[in-house]
């Protein structure tokens, strides 16, 4: 029936159509290789960024915001799901970009003619290679698997990496963007990465370390810094950010010119800069109300302890 099937098709000569195939059946392969891993990476690109894209609603609407943004008044949690998902996002499209990379160059490598064991051989030398030449490239590799992975950090994170500080704008598999804030892009290695500091996770401290003059009441300042930040934080506005009761350390300095006072607050990780501004301003009002005269600046050296001295949760 096949044999029939052939020769009912007048006008096709199959010696042709073989010599044709052997002629150019090579490159056209090769070139529909090319074509179908382009077109695999759109899919798992457009379904990645379909996942992302709905997990990142989901959690939006959860939490009945209109924007990402807004997510900083509502739970810790799902901002970090937010933040976590879009980089693993990232980080997966570059693993599967160099996954179809790989397979299809040992489809170009099939189709013209190269066997599998010269394969295999070829995978052991790129291997050894790799091993000895590309040391820092599978250490970027890992260290961002890793740093994705166990959520050290994530887009839109404040992150404090050594060299560079500021906010993550992209987590790649072998580098990651940090904008500070002078709005310098710099591009850091993750391989080079050996210590994150991230102040975008649980929650931060304000420590207002305020210099008054020896001869004060000391005891009256403290208090008027207490009820100062106490009031800010029972505000409908600052309850959100302000997670704990103010406290007063205590005296952390004295000289012949002044008495330091720490005032401290536990806030939000995203909300610390913006209740420090305003604790600021609101001291400064009440020491004004107080009758304190502050001591020059150019006298008195702050020197309290260091954020991390007091170890206190």
């Amino acid at each position: 029936m096949r044999g029939l099937s052939l020769q009912a098709a007048p006008g096709i000569d199959w010696a042709d159509v073989a010599d044709w195939w052997a002629a150019w059946g090579t490159p056209i392969s090769i070139v529909l290789i090319v074509i179908g891993a382009f077109l695999a990476y759109w899919i798992v690109k457009v379904v990645i960024g379909r996942v992302v894209h709905e997990v990142v609603t989901g959690v939006k609407r959860r939490a009945d915001v209109a924007d990402t943004e807004a997510l900083s008044h509502s739970p810790l949690a799902q901002v970090r799901i937010v933040q976590r998902t879009r980089a693993m996002g990232s980080v997966l499209n570059t693993i599967l970009a160099w996954v179809i990379a790989v397979f299809a160059a040992i489809l170009v490598l099939g189709a013209l003619g190269v066997n599998p064991g010269s394969l295999v051989a070829l995978a052991g030398f790129l291997g050894a290679a790799a091993g000895v030449g590309a040391q820092g490239v599978i250490r970027d590799f890992l260290n961002g698997l890793f740093m994705v992975f166990e959520d050290q950090l994530g887009i839109g994170d404040v992150v404090d990496l050594g060299e560079a500080s500021g906010v993550v704008e992209s987590v790649g598999i072998r580098v990651t963007q940090v904008r500070d804030v002078n709005g310098t892009l710099w591009y850091v290695r993750n391989g080079e990465i050996v210590r994150v500091g991230n102040k975008s996770q649980g929650w931060a401290r304000v420590l207002l370390d305020q210099a008054v003059p020896y001869d004060a009441d000391v005891d009256a300042v403290e208090q008027r810094l207490l009820d100062v930040a106490t009031r800010m934080s029972e505000e409908a506005e600052w309850t959100s950010r302000i997670i704990d009761k103010p406290e007063t350390w205590g005296i952390e300095s004295v000289s012949a010119e002044a008495v330091v006072l720490r005032l401290v607050v536990k806030t939000r990780a995203s909300a610390k800069d913006d209740v420090a501004r305003e604790l600021r301003r609101r001291v400064k009002a009440g020491l004004d109300d107080l009758g304190v005269t502050l001591p020059s600046l150019q006298k008195v050296v702050v020197q309290g302890l260091d954020d991390t001295a007091k170890g206190r949760a």
